[in-house]
């Protein structure tokens, strides 16, 4: 009996429970006015539904309803008995003209397109480049830029704290386009150039040209290689600002003023072997053995310090040196220690790439170590032939032919040579300590004197005004040897000849600060500083103001970030220093009078 209970009593709880439905009968129940209104305050009911119909219809009158004859009566009737009818004369037209082939894309491909209503009269006019979304919240929020420092860049002004979300928004998107600017080959697609094969005697001719470049590294291509973003940058003259400003103001000795500003980029892919700034712009140029080349534009005090504007990367050609021609920069040579070197046309973007000095292949076999002359007009290279001595051969900077060949009587060859100021001659220095004084118009010495104390010469430096103009106008001559001693010497007072120039003179100043090999002298362009370091050791660098010859001792200090010193620059206004260093990074400093 209790099994019987328990059975009937899970039966009766597993049984549906049915409102409005009476278990004795089949028949559903009535509807009650309580429920009729539940449901219609629910679902709606067929009134409201035709109501919401017609009220759609009559803000979207272009919108076409399907349904029974009697909907669609009632909606003509809601426009007007006058009116007609969207399928009124289709039954005369042809099939081929009730349809149409979408054959691409239309205008507004790459943006979107947004319908609005003009307040005014009411017309719908269409946007192109709209956003698909809007968010009605930008207008109430409120960001602030100074509380956050990576925000601070998107201020005008430096008191300048809120601004509106949708204000924020634009700022960042002015700030992307600004760092990432659209390309210009995206905008306009250019079609692969196609060469033609050379036949007969061309093609005989060519392959003696590869077969000597083949060696030492992969041909380029001109083509490949283009410019002409940059060489629109550097044809307005809005877009950087030139260098006109006077010369600097004198500086004091003993105590220098300077400060510390934005890096040149991020870290490098190699050291930097060659800096570089340009004589009318504010552009850096530095490169190094990973074979790229790059181009900075200076400006620290931007939202984007010292972006970066180009670069250019040869294949296996570590590049040695890189320089702005002078005194126009329109172009850069580079060139690595191989038998040819490259001259990137700024303004059309073009590589032209030397391959060999006629008649001069065998004294000439790296071309990785050259100098550009002040005026302009000449090009030296220290050749690689140490019979004898060493030799610099010159070539016109335009025409990039054999114009002159300056040789020097000392063991180990060329140590170095400086150009003088007005560019009609150069100063030559063996590793042995012998100078010459040697004259392009003349095409000889026009004197030699002997470094006193010289042990491994390496660098020689020319700088300041004041001098002989048959020596080039140059007033000090700094020699580095490989003791770390840098000898500086005045020539104010000699002349050309050589009754004018002592054989052995005697140094202004010995400088004995640096203790390993001395690899830059580096002098400012108006004459007031002169920069010494060593490569060998970090933080082993100098500076030195002239005519006093006195050492600056507040800086650098122990915290100055150099590292091992790989390349030394001074600005076209002597008011920025850029190093740098075998890490990959380029420091930058102002100097301020």
């Amino acid at each position: 009996m209790a099994d019987q209970r328990s059975r009937s009593k899970a039966q009766s709880l597993l049984q549906p429970r049915q409102y409005g439905y009476d278990e004795s009968s089949d028949h559903v129940s009535e509807k009650d006015a309580t429920e009729i209104e539940l449901e219609k305050l629910v679902f709606g009911d067929e009134s409201g539904f035709r109501e919401g119909i017609g009220s759609h219809k009559r803000h979207s009158p272009e919108l076409i309803f399907g349904g029974d004859d009697s909907s669609k009566s009632e909606s003509r009737g809601s426009e007007g008995e006058g009116a007609p009818g969207h399928d009124e004369g289709l039954e005369d037209l042809d099939d081929a003209d009730l349809f149409f082939l979408d054959s691409g894309p239309s205008e507004t491909v790459g943006g979107s397109l947004s319908i609005v209503k003009d307040p005014r009269d009411g017309a719908i006019q269409t946007i192109a480049n709209a956003p698909v979304w809007e968010d009605s919240d930008d207008e109430r929020m409120m960001v602030s830029l100074a509380s956050n420092p990576r925000l601070r860049k998107l201020r005008l002004t430096e008191s300048e704290d809120l601004v509106s979300g949708k204000e924020y928004t634009e700022r960042l998107r002015r700030q992307y386009e600004r760092l990432y600017p659209f390309p210009e080959w995206a905008s306009h697609v250019k079609e692969p150039v196609k060469k033609k094969r050379k036949r007969g005697s061309e093609a005989i001719q060519s392959s003696e040209d590869e077969e000597m470049t083949s060696e030492d590294g992969t041909e380029l291509d001109e083509e490949e290689l283009s410019a002409q973003p940059l060489a629109k940058l550097l044809q307005d003259a809005d877009g950087l600002t030139r260098n006109t400003a006077a010369g600097s103001a004198k500086l004091r000795p003993e105590v220098l003023d300077i400060q510390r500003t934005k890096d040149v980029g991020g870290s490098q892919p190699s050291a930097i072997a060659s800096l570089s700034f340009h004589p009318r712009y504010p552009l850096l140029l530095s490169s190094g053995p990973a074979s790229t080349l790059f181009l900075h534009e200076i400006s620290p005090s931007s939202p984007s310090p010292n972006p970066l504007l180009t670069s250019v990367h040869l294949r296996s050609t570590p590049l040695t040196t890189t320089s702005f021609d002078c005194p126009s920069g329109d172009r850069i040579f580079l060139s690595g220690r191989r038998r040819y070197f490259h001259i990137w046309n700024l303004k059309s973007g073009a590589f032209e790439k030397v391959c060999r000095i006629y008649g001069h292949q065998e004294e000439q076999r790296s071309m990785e170590r050259f100098k550009l002359s002040p005026c302009g007009r000449w090009m030296g290279l220290v050749g690689s032939s140490r019979k004898g001595g060493g030799v610099v051969n010159v070539l016109d900077a335009v025409t990039l032919q054999w114009v002159a060949q300056a040789r020097i009587e000392g063991h180990g060859g060329v140590a170095d040579f400086a150009w003088w100021a007005d560019g009609e001659g150069m100063c030559i220095v063996s590793k042995g300590g012998e100078v010459g004084e040697w004259d392009i118009r003349r095409k000889g010495f026009v004197g030699r004197w002997n470094d006193e104390g010289a042990v491994g010469t390496t660098v020689i430096a020319l700088g300041a005004k004041g001098g002989r103009e048959g020596l080039g106008g140059d007033r000090w001559i700094a020699v580095g040897s490989s003791s770390g001693i840098v000898n500086i010497y005045d020539r104010k007072s000699w002349s050309p000849g050589e009754e004018g120039i002592p054989r052995n003179p005697k140094p202004t100043k010995i400088f004995q600060q640096l203790v390993t090999a001395t690899s830059h002298l580096v002098f400012s362009p108006d004459g007031q500083l002169l920069a010494m370091s060593s490569r060998w050791k970090r933080d082993a660098l100098r500076l030195i103001h002239l005519p006093s010859c006195a050492v600056y001792r507040n800086w650098p200090t122990s915290s100055t970030p150099l590292g091992r010193i790989s390349s030394i620059a001074f600005s076209p206004r002597s008011n920025m220093l850029a190093v740098g260093n075998e890490q990959g990074k380029i420091r930058l400093w102002e100097i301020r009078s």
